[in-house]
Order: C-alpha cells, then sequence, then structure tokens
C-alpha cells in the first residue's frame, strides 16, 4: 500500500543520521505515550498542556535536523546537477511548517 502523502522519491541517510533521527522519533513517540497516560489518570490540564509543549519543541528540533540534513545533501546535490526545483520544493515546505 502506497502511502498518500509520500512522494515517490527516496532518500538514503547514513546509519549515523538514520539512528539520531529515530531515537528522537521514538523519545517522542515515548513523550505522547506518557500525555495518552495523563490524560486517562485525569491529571491536571496545564501540566498536560506543559508536556504537549514539549512534544511541540521535540517535533520542532526533529524538523530542523531534517531540514538541514536535506539542505545539505538532497538540495546542494540537485542544484549541482541543475534541478533548480528543487528550491521552490524547499520554499514550499518551509512555508508548510512555518504556519
Amino acid at each position: 500500500m502506497k502511502c498518500q502523502n509520500c512522494s515517490v522519491k527516496k532518500k538514503v541517510r547514513s546509519e549515523k543520521e538514520f539512528k539520531a533521527l529515530l531515537n528522537r522519533l521514538s523519545r517522542i513517540e515515548g513523550q505522547v505515550r506518557g500525555v495518552r497516560s495523563m490524560l486517562e489518570n485525569d491529571a491536571y490540564c496545564i501540566d498536560i498542556l506543559t508536556q504537549v509543549s514539549a512534544i511541540n519543541a521535540a517535533l520542532n528540533s526533529f524538523n530542523k535536523i531534517l531540514i538541514a540534513n536535506h539542505i545539505r545533501t538532497c538540495v546542494k546535490e540537485n542544484i549541482q546537477a541543475g534541478n533548480d526545483e528543487v528550491v521552490e520544493e524547499l520554499v514550499s515546505t518551509l512555508q508548510k511548517l512555518m504556519k
């Protein structure tokens, strides 16, 4: 089954980059499970909101790393190959992220 939101493009990441991104996502998953547990245990609203804010910060940090790696590899390689369309793709993505 094909992902509806995924392009057909692929990116081979170094083992170091892959593990670092995966570790960040695993921590975020743990934080989300923690918020679910807080909700199930009738935690105070402000405590839950504080944890949700931490999750948002962690996701933003993940995005910053992914974007930086994307610019250093995919964007750079595409521009060097004469594919300037990658710049518009990046601009469009950044605009979506900054809503």
